[in-house]
Order: structure tokens, then C-alpha cells, then sequence
């Protein structure tokens, strides 16, 4: 072999080594469904992707938007998503009412401390505790999480006669400024802010939070489904990390945040999203019991009341098991999760 062969052979060789081990350090692909649209507090997921916190970790994550927690489950449960963000009462549910289901997904990390759902009423309504809410008719889409849990938050605060209005979300908060309705369920932080930008005041909307009521709900978590937990634990564990390092970032500096959004969907109201965000901030994630529990972690009591109300406010064919839906052996650190700031 002469000198000039031997030179050629090895890079040949190099070029050869060079692409196997770019084919071996690909980053893991992960198609992630968000519960809803890219609005502010999307802000919690796609600014760690903006960051390059999933890069960094060495995945590859898509973030699509949803329309609704049970879509989130369902597309999770079929394998078309490998991770999403749900309501932990709509993943219950699903756990309950499919109990031979092969892939049922699990939540691996809390988010939403407290659920966000709230009844709003307006003043003139004459409504101004839960108790000027007998007898009422209230609005809300059929799948709403508020209205799902309605009868929980009834059953606290001894509520009966309610008449219900179904609408599309849309129509949801025009219905209640027209006075369709007397009030409405929703998401505090989007129902609040959607009936301004219909031309109510703040200060003429009575908000009845069901964290406040009695009604002690876990909210959005993070979930993951069977395949992703058996063939890549590893991925999960720095997902999640990596997560949590933007959600401190967030928290700290949330107008910059909502710019990664509006990367996402460049027709949002910037300040109106903002707002969004704080509220959401404020009202579930940096809420005085995520900061008693920890960020992203649960309490087994309170896990286990929600899955006996679940199944009793959902009537589901089979019992919640709280065991089944969760799973916080991928969670950071203690140290790591310590993003909340205190109060």
C-alpha cells in the first residue's frame, strides 16, 4: 500500500467513525401536545425549547398546541405523542373509564399545584358568594374542567338547582356578558381575561376559585405515556430537568417569556398574554401550596381524596386508582425543583 493509499484509507475511515457517532449522539425525538393553545402560559414549555434547555439535554422536542386536556390524554394514550400536559382529573378519568386500555399514560411531574378552575360571575348579577349560586344557570363548554368538577365544588359548599347552558369555548364568556348566563366555569386565567377583552372590567367580575371553595384539586401535570417510561426512562428524567430550569426562568422574568410565544403564534396580544401568564403564575404554579408541597410534586392524601371525588363527581366504571396515574420516580432533585420564589 503506498503512502498516498494508506493516507486516503484513513480518512476514509475518520469520515466513516465520524458519521457512526453522529448517528449514535442524535438527540432522542419527543412530540409533546400542550393541553391548549400557544397562549402565556404555554410560555412554561416553549421558552425552555427557545432557551435550548431540551437541546442541551440532548432531545429533540416538538411542542404542538392542544384543544383540551382529554385530547391530550387520548393522543398520548394512542402513541401519536410521546409526552403532553393535562389535567390530572381528565387523566384520572380516562385511567378509570379504560381500565383494560394497553397504554394508559401516567403523570410524572406536577405543575399546576391548584386547579385553576373558578366560577365568574358578574356583580350585577346580584351573585357574590358561593351561596348566591342556588339555583343559578351556568355556562360551559361539556368538557370543561371546571364544569366536570362542578359536582365536587357543589358538594363542598352545599350548591344545588344549577341549570347548565352548553356552549362552544368561544361563545363562553360572550354568553355571561350578554347575561345568557349568570355565570360561567373556566380556567381563572382564561376566562378573567377573555371576558376584558370583551369589554368587562376586572373590577365588575366576581371570581369564585375553587382552591378557595373547598375544593382541593391538583391541576395540570406533565404525563408520559407506558412506551416512553418503559424504553426511555433516561429521556423522561431530562425532559423534565431541563423543564424545570425553564420554568424558573419564567417565573423570574415572564414578559421575555412571552416573546418565545409569540414566536409560537405572532398574532397574540403581548400584554394581554403577559397578564396571563402572571396570573397563572401566581394563582397555580407559585401558589402557597406548591410551595408547602414543592414544585412538581404531590402529596399522597390529597392525590388520594381527588381520586375518590374524581371518581364519584365523574361516575366512572371503575374506581381512581391514585397509584396507577402517577409516577415521580423521574422527578429532578429536591435541590433542582427548588424554583418557586418565596413570598
Amino acid at each position: 500500500m503506498t503512502k498516498r493509499v494508506f493516507i486516503q484509507t484513513l480518512a476514509a475511515l475518520a469520515v466513516t467513525a465520524a458519521t457512526c457517532g453522529s448517528a449514535f449522539a442524535q438527540n432522542t425525538p419527543i412530540k409533546f401536545q400542550l393541553d391548549w393553545r400557544f397562549e402565556g402560559p404555554a410560555a412554561l414549555f416553549v421558552t425552555p425549547a427557545a432557551k435550548g434547555y431540551f437541546k442541551d439535554a440532548k432531545l429533540d422536542v416538538t411542542i404542538d398546541a392542544g384543544n383540551g386536556s382529554g385530547g391530550t390524554v387520548t393522543r398520548v394514550a394512542s402513541g401519536s405523542y410521546d409526552m403532553g400536559f393535562a389535567d390530572l382529573a381528565a387523566l384520572m378519568e380516562f385511567h378509570a373509564n379504560n381500565p383494560d386500555a394497553a397504554n394508559k399514560p401516567v403523570a410524572v411531574m406536577m405543575v399546576y399545584n391548584n386547579t385553576p378552575a373558578s366560577v365568574m360571575a358578574l356583580k350585577k348579577s346580584g351573585i357574590k358568594t358561593v351561596a348566591d349560586l342556588n339555583n343559578k344557570k351556568l355556562g360551559a363548554p361539556v368538557f370543561d374542567a371546571g364544569r366536570r368538577a362542578f359536582p365536587i365544588f357543589a358538594k363542598a359548599n352545599n350548591i344545588s338547582g344549577v341549570q347548565w347552558t352548553a356552549m362552544d369555548p368561544p361563545l363562553r364568556e360572550t354568553m355571561l356578558a350578554r347575561g345568557d348566563v349568570d355565570a360561567i366555569t373556566g380556567f381563572t386565567f382564561t376566562s378573567l381575561l377573555n371576558l376584558e377583552a370583551r369589554g368587562v372590567k376586572a373590577e365588575d367580575v366576581v371570581v369564585l376559585p375553587y382552591a378557595d371553595n373547598g375544593v382541593k384539586l391538583y391541576g395540570n401535570v406533565i404525563i408520559a405515556s407506558p412506551k416512553m417510561i418503559r424504553e426511555n426512562p433516561a429521556a423522561i428524567k431530562a425532559f423534565l430537568l431541563a423543564f424545570t430550569k425553564g420554568v424558573k426562568d419564567v417565573i423570574a422574568k415572564p414578559a421575555a417569556a412571552i416573546e418565545d410565544v409569540k414566536a409560537r403564534d405572532g398574532i397574540i396580544n403581548t400584554a394581554l398574554e403577559t397578564r396571563r401568564l402572571q396570573l397563572a403564575i401566581d394563582t397555580v404554579v407559585n401558589s402557597p401550596d406548591a410551595r408547602a408541597e414543592g414544585f412538581g410534586q404531590v402529596q399522597g392524601p390529597r392525590l388520594s381524596l381527588m381520586a375518590s371525588q374524581v371518581s364519584d363527581a365523574f361516575a366512572t366504571k371503575t374506581r381512581v386508582n391514585p397509584t396507577a396515574i402517577w409516577n415521580g420516580s423521574f422527578l429532578p432533585t429536591t435541590a433542582e425543583l427548588n424554583v418557586l420564589p418565596k413570598k
